[in-house]
């Protein structure tokens, strides 16, 4: 391990190091696409961590919304019809498959098709 590298892991902020943890995680899950590569009108695979979750229990079109965090950036995650999702909470590892949108100037996946995946330490 070279100097330059010792002393930029030294002088890490926390989120600097959480997000390297992240990248790599991420990068080991077969098959996936960083989020800062997805485009919109194309279907990906990708993994991340669950930063929030928030729940719209309308009696119109209740919905699950996420945000899926990969350490390189970040993909807003919608299921509609939904007033919740067993397993969908923050810190949770996720893989999800489906078409990328553009919702508001952000990359929107709605209804993706997803896998549970372990958390950090278990």
């Amino acid at each position: 391990m070279s100097l330059r590298t010792l002393v930029r892991s030294a002088l890490a902020s926390t989120d600097d190091v959480a997000a390297g943890e992240e990248r790599h995680a991420a990068a080991t899950v077969t098959g996936c696409t960083a989020l800062e590569d997805l485009c919109t009108r194309r279907r990906f695979a990708a993994s991340g961590v669950l930063r929030s979750v928030v729940l719209h229990p309308s009696q119109d079109v209740p919905t699950v919304e996420a945000e899926l965090y990969d350490g390189t950036d970040t993909l807003d995650l919608v299921w509609l019809g939904r007033r919740e999702i067993a397993g969908i909470v923050p810190g949770r590892r996720l893989r999800v498959d489906g078409m990328v949108t553009d919702r508001g100037g952000r990359r929107t996946m709605y209804n993706p098709r997803y896998e549970l995946r372990a958390r950090a330490g278990e």
